[in-house]
C-alpha cells in the first residue's frame, strides 16, 4: 500500500511538474505579447513552432509572431497584453488574452489619433520540451480594426428608413 501511494505521489509530481513547464512557456509567450521583447518569444515558442491559423502574408514559424508584434507595435507602442484566463491541461494550454493600447502609430495607410485599443483574443497551445510547438488563435481583428478608423463601426452604419 506504501509502495502504490509512493507511486502515485511521484507520478503526480512529475505530473504537476510537466504543467509547471506547460503553464510557463505560456506565460513567457503572454510576456512577449506585453512587451514585444523577441527573447521572450524565442524562449517560449519551440523553433519547429506551427502557427496552424497562420494569417496571409505571414511568415511561418518563430519569425511569424516576431514579425506580427513588430508591425503591431509599429500601430500601438504602448501595446500591453494581459492574461484574463488560462486553462492547462496535459501538453495544452487554452489563453484568453486581453490586449490594450493606444493608436498612435501607423497601420498600413491610416495613422492613428490616439485612439484606445481595447480588444481580445483566444488561443491554444499545444507544449512540448516546455516550448509552444503548436499554436491556434482567434483575435477579434473587427473591434480592432473598428476602434483603429479602418473599418466602420456599428455607430457609423446607416440608419435604416422604413
Amino acid at each position: 500500500m506504501k509502495r502504490s501511494l509512493l507511486l502515485t505521489a511521484l507520478l503526480l509530481a512529475g505530473a504537476a511538474g510537466a504543467n509547471d513547464l506547460t503553464e510557463q512557456a505560456a506565460r513567457r509567450y503572454a510576456a512577449f505579447w506585453n512587451t514585444g521583447d523577441p527573447a521572450l518569444a524565442r524562449q517560449a515558442l519551440s523553433p519547429d513552432f506551427m502557427d496552424r491559423t497562420l494569417p496571409a502574408g505571414r511568415e511561418q514559424g518563430v519569425n511569424g509572431p516576431l514579425q506580427a508584434s513588430k508591425g503591431f507595435r509599429t500601430a500601438v507602442p504602448d501595446l500591453k497584453a494581459e492574461i484574463t484566463d488560462m486553462v492547462v491541461n496535459g501538453d495544452r494550454v487554452a489563453v484568453h488574452l486581453h490586449f490594450t493600447g493606444h493608436f498612435t502609430g501607423t497601420f498600413g495607410a491610416t495613422s492613428g489619433k490616439g485612439q484606445p485599443i481595447d480588444f481580445r483574443a483566444f488561443d491554444l497551445y499545444r507544449v512540448a520540451d516546455g516550448r509552444i510547438a503548436e499554436n491556434w488563435h482567434l483575435e477579434d481583428n473587427l473591434t480592432l480594426l473598428q476602434q483603429m478608423g479602418v473599418m466602420p463601426g456599428p455607430q457609423s452604419a446607416p440608419a435604416k428608413t422604413q
